[in-house]
């Protein structure tokens, strides 16, 4: 069964350069790092959602490899370092995990 693992972050509207900037790094980390996980972007254009968000997604074939994906995201010091960066720009943030329906 698969799993969704995602990532909402609100950024302020004026700082949308900013945030980005910071979030293309984020990418180049991903594809940097062997088992790290890689996500896929999205900015909204309609819906529940403000433009003013970036939505990180990705994959997984169990839940425990969402898990571990989390993990290794809170033990590196890249990714800590990015975040301590990015979230002065981000006015709400949360997570979730899906699973899938058959």
């Amino acid at each position: 069964m698969a799993y969704k693992l995602r990532f909402v972050q609100k950024f302020e509207k004026a700082k949308k350069e900013q945030f980005l900037q910071i979030e293309k790094k984020f990418i180049d980390l991903e594809n940097a790092e062997p088992d790290f996980p890689i996500g896929k972007r999205f900015l909204p254009k309609t819906g529940r959602e403000a433009i003013n968000t970036l939505i990180w997604e990705a994959e997984f074939e169990n839940m425990e490899d969402a898990i571990s994906a989390l993990q290794k995201m809170e033990e590196s010091p890249l990714h800590n370092d990015l975040f301590l960066e990015q979230v002065k720009y981000m006015s709400d943030t949360y997570s979730e995990i899906y699973e899938e329906f058959i």
